[in-house]
């Protein structure tokens, strides 16, 4: 096959190889894959292409636009995901591999797709946490909100993961709304520049949304500004350089790092051989060491075992590695493919030699040769000092790897942990809340990540190595101290928050989000008789008054089976501190505050679709009368068919003050 011309993409144009061209070689065959330049690109005028035109464009999309966005970019992907399993390959990955590169990058942009439709408004502006009241009589109040940056986010990227290291970069940021330069890794760029393509050829971007750097990055830094950010993965070494330029510095530039780290896995005391949790432990590290051969920041590099196990841990592991496949990819029976290139078996056989220093290698020869291709067989170590020992908890072997050691109790466990100073994630094997509790609490700083696998969860669980959309990538120390992914906390790394001050009609305004205090309308017709889109925000209705009864009260308590003493023993609620008496239900209330405020013939109102926030401020007892205030708070856009519409719905007794409130959601109608 004639080796491929990677090419970058600038300013909205596909440019070929600058410079000398250097191969990079498969790790399967050494025959080369594709031909990278050396050259330099106009990285100034990629910055200001990305800052005046993509950024401009992005973010006068709403949030729901741009998450639709990704939802296409999702589809290309899956729909010549074959074009990239065959390209993988080249890079020694399996299609198991394959899939979580690949199929894995695609449903992280379809998970932001969905979180950003259900969870953010339909909007360029994010409201962050409550009103804030900042004077005696609300005229002055205080809301932070968060704004996309007006500059570009450069990703750097790492070599083990082409697609899904893009793709998970790119959904948070593109949700956003910022622009993107992507730097992928040479030793996989192929795959990379080829998904990149799949994502210019869905023709769903704005022009300068993204752009590709293959190749050299040049004096790109340079060019930063403190509206841009970067995002990098790789190795700690690497890290250190970049956050050291002087432009990151000087600009106070944004620095997300996620780096390489001693992830550990643990096995609790409690989990014997003849427990489910000891076979967990043993199928885990197996797979960790073997997928991706090894080649994961994720990837378990430490496994602690009670001293009395080592020798039955040792033995588990050494028979289900004996049956490890390693060879050509392609091959279905392969289960443990090669390591990216021949320099980086080079790099891990010398980690190695360190580790072994300090450990022998128990199964594994780290020198056998398998012809053609970077083929590495699975090493495992055994460390039985590790309390003195220094390169097993400094000294990452990115390959098959890692190191047994013995620890004596859950206290000796969490110390050497924490030796590791900081990594993405652990895991703790056990079936015992307490020993949990205790490694959460002496471990838990340590790491971004703590998966507790047992008996109960191991079936449906996703494993130490598989960092997920919705909750944080990321850790502290070695591990970068940085956060990628987390569900919506992604998305706000590239933003601004900002903290708004102003009257609540100016705040209501600007946030489309009424407030209490900004205007209301109270005018015909009943808001329920309004569609969505005829719906002003501060629509507000007051109902007639209702006397609640003690007939009410027990009629309510024996319909519903709600029958507490408070609201049926005089006596009783008399002596309860809160009550003096007997009292309403907090869900008559509700009951009765629906009978108030709802119109009941059809109209545009579809669904009750629940309550948010809902507080019971004070005791309505027998006699008393309440009233009902419904505000239209905000809208936000669901379908094509109705939106949602949260009401600010407030309930008062007959002296003014505030029974109960709780925000109101309906779906309604177009």
């Amino acid at each position: 096959m004639k080796p491929l011309k990677l090419m970058s993409y600038a300013e909205g144009r596909w440019l070929e190889p600058e410079g000398a061209l250097s191969d990079i070689a498969s790790a399967v065959t050494d025959e080369p894959v594709a031909q990278v330049g050396s050259g330099a690109r106009d990285f100034a005028g990629m910055l200001n292409h990305a800052r005046a035109v993509g950024g401009l464009a992005l973010r006068v999309m709403t949030f729901h636009q741009r998450a639709r966005m990704l939802k296409a970019l999702a589809e290309a992907i899956m729909a010549r995901k074959e074009e990239l399993y065959e390209l993988s390959y080249e890079t020694g990955a399996t299609r198991a591999d394959g899939w979580i590169d690949i199929e894995g990058g695609a449903g992280t942009l379809f998970a932001y797709c969905s979180k950003g439709r259900r969870e953010l408004p339909n909007d360029t502006i994010l409201i962050d946490g409550p009103v804030e009241g900042l004077s005696k009589r609300g005229t002055f109040v205080g809301q932070h909100v968060l704004t996309p940056l007006q500059g570009c986010a450069v990703h750097i990227n790492a070599f083990n993961f082409p697609v899904w290291g893009m793709l998970e970069k790119l959904a948070p940021t593109l949700l956003a709304g910022m622009p993107a330069i992507v730097k992928p890794a040479t030793a996989s760029a192929y795959v990379a520049e080829a998904a990149f393509r799949i994502l210019i050829e869905a023709k769903v971007l704005p022009d300068g949304a993204v752009q590709l750097i293959v190749g050299p990055a040049g004096n790109l830094f340079d060019h930063l500004t403190g509206q841009d950010i970067v995002s990098f993965t790789g190795s700690a070494d690497t890290a250190q350089k970049l956050q050291r330029h002087p432009v990151i510095a000087r600009e106070a530039v944004r620095f997300i790092a996620e780096r390489d780290s001693l992830n550990a896995a643990v096995l609790g005391p409690d989990a014997t051989p003849d427990q489910p949790e000891f076979e967990l432990f043993v199928k885990e590290v197996v797979r960790e060491m073997t997928a991706k051969a090894g080649q994961k920041c994720t990837a378990i590099r430490r496994a602690l075992i009670p001293a009395a196990l080592i020798d039955a841990a040792e033995a588990a592991l050494k028979e289900r590695l004996a049956k490890v496949v390693v060879g050509n990819p392609r091959d279905e029976k392969t289960q443990m493919g090669a390591l990216v290139s021949a320099s980086q078996r080079k790099d891990v056989r010398s980690q190695i030699e360190k580790l072994s220093r300090e450990a022998r290698i128990v199964c594994g020869d780290p020198n056998k040769s398998n012809g053609k291709g970077a083929f590495l067989e699975p090493v495992l170590l055994r460390c039985d000092s590790p309390e003195a020992a220094a390169a097993v908890h400094e000294v990452e072997a990115f390959g098959p790897v890692a190191t047994l050691m013995p620890y004596n109790d859950i206290a000796d466990a969490v110390r050497l942990v924490n030796k590791g100073n900081g990594s993405l994630v652990m895991s703790l094997f056990t079936y015992d809340p307490d020993v949990t509790r205790a490694v959460l609490t002496g471990a838990g700083a340590f790491h971004g990540r703590l998966l507790i696998v047992d008996r109960d969860c191991a079936r449906e669980s996703t494993g130490h190595g598989s960092p997920l959309p919705m909750l944080v990538h990321g850790g502290p120390g070695r591990a970068g101290g940085g956060e990628e992914l987390g569900g919506l906390r992604g998305v706000m790394h590239y933003m601004q928050r900002t903290a708004l001050q102003g009257s609540p009609r100016m705040l209501a305004s600007v946030t489309n989000s009424w407030i209490k205090g900004a205007p209301e309308h109270r005018a015909p017709p009943h808001p329920f008789r309004l569609k969505f889109g005829e719906l002003e925000l501060g629509k507000t209705f007051i109902s007639e008054s209702r006397t609640v009864t003690l007939e009410d009260i027990e009629h309510f308590a024996h319909f519903t089976g709600d029958t507490f003493y408070a609201h049926m023993d005089e006596e009783a609620a008399a002596a309860n501190p809160f009550f003096g008496g007997r009292v309403a239900h907090g869900y008559l209330l509700l009951s009765f505050a629906a009978g108030l405020f709802v119109d009941p013939a059809p109209g545009p109102v579809l669904a009750n679709y629940g309550l948010d926030n809902l507080r019971f401020l004070k005791p309505v007892k027998p006699g008393d009368s309440m009233r009902v205030q419904l505000t239209a708070k905000s809208k936000t856009l669901r379908k094509d068919e109705y939106g949602e519409v949260r009401w600010a719905v407030t309930i008062t007794s007959q002296n003014d003050e505030v029974v109960a409130n709780y925000e109101l959601l309906t779906m309604n109608a177009l």
